[in-house]
């Protein structure tokens, strides 16, 4: 069963959550926290009331209150950055370090990368029309959970929270989205929005799990192995990764290519990848 949650605290989760509704016939349910429940099949929509990012356990919790665990867990979410700049994104959850905004330090919830990966690819056929951008987000925040997860958004302000066509695009691909079986990677370097690792996967027969970016290695380099060890586990146990090497120092990538092999993970370039 997926698991759809619906914040009432975040605009945007409210907008999309109404537009799944008037996309197909979901009957009610149920109740989770006092609210009901709506399904569609092996999909069931929950409201709560706190950000999701606060929402700690919310799989066990609905396992006691309907008595399903689910098999994933969707997020239904905005996006803020100060660009303001519209976008939709979607991306793996848990921290690499602090827990500043949500869940526990140094943790990552299990990744969902086929369906991650397919989302951002039929959201980017979905949002021809729209003037958003569509794009990978790097790890990061909460909640903890023990279910694999993923947020999907509608970026970048209050102005665009509300958007009714990019809530409709993501609704559609939500509904209509079948999940391609590619090789899992890990994603390593470039910046929070992994603008090399959407153009990889939206022309790669790839599935991305857990993505880390440059700053989340500052810590040194004796850090290394255990970011990546986390991030391969939660990634479907992968042993794969893809590195955007151009965007660190030739002695960074240099040395990170020495760890990788030294940890026995296999490093694909993008010629090593099949087209879509």
């Amino acid at each position: 069963m997926k698991l759809l949650v619906c914040s009432r605290a975040d605009i945007a989760s409210v907008n999309i959550a109404q537009r799944l509704q008037e996309q197909a016939d979901w009957v009610q349910e149920g109740e989770f926290e006092g609210r009901p429940c709506l399904w569609l099949g092996e999909m069931c929509m929950v409201e709560i009331e706190e950000l999701h990012i606060h929402s700690d356990h919310l799989d066990v919790r609905c396992e006691e209150e309907i008595g399903v665990h689910p098999d994933m867990v969707i997020f239904l979410s905005r996006h803020r950055a100060a660009s303001g700049i519209p976008s939709l994104t979607v991306h793996p959850i848990g921290n690499h370090g602090l827990a500043d905004f949500g869940g526990r330090p140094e943790h990552l919830v299990s990744a969902t990368p086929h369906l991650m990966t397919s989302l951002l690819r039929r959201l980017h056929s979905l949002a021809g029309s729209l003037d958003f951008g569509v794009s990978f987000e790097v790890t990061h925040h909460g909640p903890y959970l023990e279910t694999p997860s993923v947020f999907v958004e509608i970026g970048s302000d209050e102005n665009t929270w509300d958007h009714r066509g990019a809530a409709q695009a993501i609704a559609s691909a939500i509904l209509s989205t079948s999940e391609s079986v590619f090789p899992v990677v890990i994603g390593i370097g470039g910046g929070h929005y992994a603008p090399r690792f959407t153009e990889i996967a939206l022309k790669k027969r790839v599935s991305f799990g857990h993505m880390i970016p440059n700053y989340a290695l500052e810590g040194g380099e004796e850090s290394f192995p255990g970011i990546i060890e986390r991030a391969l586990l939660a990634s479907q146990d992968s042993g794969l990764a893809y590195v955007h090497r151009k965007s660190m120092k030739k002695s960074e990538a240099s040395r990170l290519m020495e760890i990788l092999e030294e940890m026995g993970v296999k490093v694909f370039q993008g010629k090593d990848l099949e087209d879509l």
